[in-house]
């Protein structure tokens, strides 16, 4: 986007983001960027073909570039009204299917009446080239070369040697072609938009005990709303009271149902199950991690892939290159070769409509913008074509450990019992003790505690030191609990803790009048997908897999024997991580890293590609990374690359498809071979067939993988 900036003083400029109707073919759109570019005030201009937005960069108003849009024949929306951008598609296809009714009548009265087959030879072009030869006239004023205009040209020229059929069929084919590419596009858009049509435009608004159905904007942070079973939900939230499931599919990609209760988030857009929930909203609409989404993918569509910028600079050269070879063809071909006017105007027309790159210029962003909404549908934001790109040709990869590699989540793993006592009698005075504890490990022993059935006593005299332990009499016994050390400060004796092992887990003492009665080990637990996910990572052909951690050094030695990591460093501030990241991108080439967001955010920005884990509802960790996983789901990293591979894959096959039906269609020229209506047909064609091919990349789903390099 930067290489079409125009410098502007800071702070006169303004942002934009408008709809287009009309757009059906990706050269035009191209050509009409260029030319809103040029308007003056503009900074900034990008045109979405496969979305039809223009997001614009400005200062002053945007009168200029409103009367470029419409003058050249297109349609201005201020909304995603999917009536009206159906109607345009819809109008295509009439025009076509009149255009045809017309053709077929001039076959049936080419014998019977010559003159009346003229005049529908003449309806047929009219009513299949109306809009083309009007587009076409404003862009030859305009000085704008686009396929409109070379449409126009070659159907006019058909029309001067007298080539009526020609000229007729032509423009049956276009108006068929057109009403195809447009509802191929219009497809392609309406998956786009789909992201943002889940977000309901109402919501119930509860006062006390009533309800009150009000607009979604209307909605402030911190008041009440209800969700009834089976509706979405309108804003981003926190659950007060009720219970239900709720299908997350449109922030996470997560296929079953969540379970949410009293304290659990929510999300806007999700879908509520069969409960009622009462939610304190968290913010406006604005804010809702569902808009941060959308905003996102849209920025992504603006950003180019290195694969389109070069295709939009050899489209640049290929068309004139091509026009001037059709254009020395018809002139210089009876000069120097002889043979009449009229078969070297005849090829060199059908080599103008061969000039058309839409089949080039349209074989990469619909290919990333499929794979783009692709992804986002399945819970994975990556927030350009260039990071896309990126993820195919990655070659190691760096994990985070807790959260990413672990549940993140520190759990109870066993229970050392000591002076004859059980083990429901230390779980039991344990979370007594941490019953109004924040701390993540005194949260695993209450809720193993809950697990057990195990009701909590009451404490008195109780005591907190922060990072170390705690205090309270229950029954009349005074208990410390904490670490080893922090015990042996509360009067434990040394000789009490020789019995203890706690490994590489954390362990929590039990004492009581300087006695051991039990002892809690609790470590975080690693994902039951974690060892699959690695390993098939590595038959796609990774070649190095390693792990960045601050925890100790024996927790990730653990950690890196289950998982057959290749390296592993701990005990690492977020610095080191970050040179750490650097050190491997000097010895392995592209790297990504693999952490939560925040705590690894230096590291995520040194990688060449920065993954974020399960940052549903975090606005740090979605500006952080380049990726996002929206749920806490590393069986999406496959998907991810995959997904890159495959994207790259059909990028491939459409530049080679579209250059090989040009190619053999401009060697058809030269001896003759080549017609009028069979170079509309390589031409649309070829559109039509990189198009349908990009969009294959909607339906690509998780697979097995074999090893492959990129």
């Amino acid at each position: 986007m930067g290489t079409y900036a125009k410098a502007i003083p800071e702070g006169e400029w303004q942002e934009k983001t408008i709809i287009i109707d009309g757009l059906d073919c990706a050269d035009c759109a191209k050509k009409l960027e260029e030319k809103i570019r040029q308007s003056d005030g503009v900074a900034e201009a990008v045109l979405s073909f496969t979305s039809g937005k223009l997001h614009l960069r400005y200062r002053g108003v945007l009168s200029g570039v409103y009367n470029i849009i419409e003058n050249l024949g297109y349609e201005i929306r201020d909304s995603n009204d999917d009536e009206a951008t159906w109607a345009n598609a819809r109008k295509r296809v009439m025009y076509a299917v009149f255009s045809a009714i017309s053709l077929l009548l001039a076959m049936i009265f080419t014998r019977i009446n010559p003159f009346l087959s003229n005049i529908f030879l003449f309806a047929t072009v009219a009513i299949g080239g109306h809009i083309t030869f009007r587009r076409g006239i404003i862009g030859i004023a305009a000085r704008q070369l686009d396929m409109n205009v070379l449409m126009t040209v070659a159907v006019a020229g058909a029309l001067f040697i007298g080539e009526w059929w020609e000229a007729a069929t032509v423009a049956f084919l276009f108006a068929t072609s057109n009403a195809l590419e447009s509802y191929t596009a219009e497809k392609n858009r309406r998956s786009i938009r789909a992201l943002m049509t889940t977000i309901p435009e109402t919501a119930h608004r509860l006062t006390g005990e009533e309800t009150e159905t009000v607009a979604v904007e209307d909605i402030a942070a911190g008041e009440e709303i209800l969700i009834r079973p089976g509706e979405r939900i309108p804003l981003d939230g926190i659950v007060i009271s009720g219970s239900s499931s709720v299908m997350e599919a449109a922030i996470t990609g997560e296929s079953m149902p969540v379970n949410k209760g009293k304290g659990h988030g929510v999300f806007a857009g999700t879908l509520n199950g069969n409960g009622s929930l009462r939610v304190r909203v968290k913010g406006t609409a604005v804010d809702s991690t569902l808009a941060k989404i959308v905003s996102l993918v849209e920025e992504a569509q603006r950003r180019r892939a290195p694969a389109q910028r070069f295709i939009d600079q050899f489209a640049s050269v290929y068309t004139p290159v091509v026009i001037g070879i059709a254009a020395v063809l018809a002139i210089g071909g009876p000069l120097v070769l002889g043979g009449g006017w009229h078969p070297w105007l005849y090829r060199g027309l059908a080599l103008l409509i061969v000039a058309c790159p839409c089949a080039l210029v349209v074989s990469t962003p619909v290919s990333i913008v499929a794979a783009l909404t692709n992804a986002a549908r399945n819970g994975v934001l990556i927030k350009g074509g260039a990071y896309l790109e990126t993820a195919g040709s990655i070659r190691a990869i760096v994990f985070d450990k807790t959260g990413t590699l672990t549940k993140g989540t520190p759990a109870v793993g066993a229970i050392q019992t000591f002076k004859g006592t059980d083990e429901n009698y230390i779980i039991q005075i344990a979370a007594s003790l941490e019953a109004h504890s924040e701390h993540l490990l005194a949260a695993a022993i209450r809720e193993y505690a809950k697990e057990r059935k195990l009701e909590f006593q009451t404490v008195e005299n109780f005591s907190v030191y922060p990072g170390q332990g705690v205090e309270g009499t229950i029954a009349g016994i005074h208990y410390s609990l904490g670490s080893p050390e922090f015990l042996l400060e509360r009067g434990l004796a040394p000789e009490e803790t020789e019995g203890v092992v706690a490994g590489t887990a954390t362990a929590i003492g039990l004492s009581a009048e300087g006695k051991l009665y039990g002892v809690i080990l609790i470590s975080d637990t690693l994902r039951e997908e974690s060892a699959a996910v690695l390993k098939t990572l590595r038959s796609m052909g990774i070649v190095r897999l390693a792990m960045l951690t601050g925890d100790r050094a024996e927790v990730a030695a653990l950690i890196a024997s289950r998982l057959n990591l290749d390296d592993i460093a701990a005990g690492l501030l977020p610095a080191e991580k970050e040179a750490a990241v650097r050190r491997f991108k000097e010895q392995y080439g592209n790297v990504a890293m693999v952490g939560d967001g925040i705590n690894d955010a230096p590291a995520l920005a040194s990688a060449d590609l920065g993954i974020a884990m399960g940052v549903a509802g975090s606005p740090t960790a979605l500006e952080t990374a380049d990726v996002a996983l929206m749920s806490d789901e590393l069986e999406k990293l496959p998907f991810l690359i995959g997904l890159s591979r495959q994207t790259m894959v059909i990028i491939k096959q459409n530049i080679a498809l579209a250059l090989l039906i040009k190619g053999i269609a401009i060697l058809l020229v030269f001896p003759g071979w080549l017609s009028l209506w069979l170079a509309i047909l390589a031409d649309m064609g070829a559109s039509l067939l990189v198009t349908a091919n990009g969009m294959r990349l909607l339906a690509y789903r998780t697979k097995q993988h074999t090893r492959g390099q990129v």
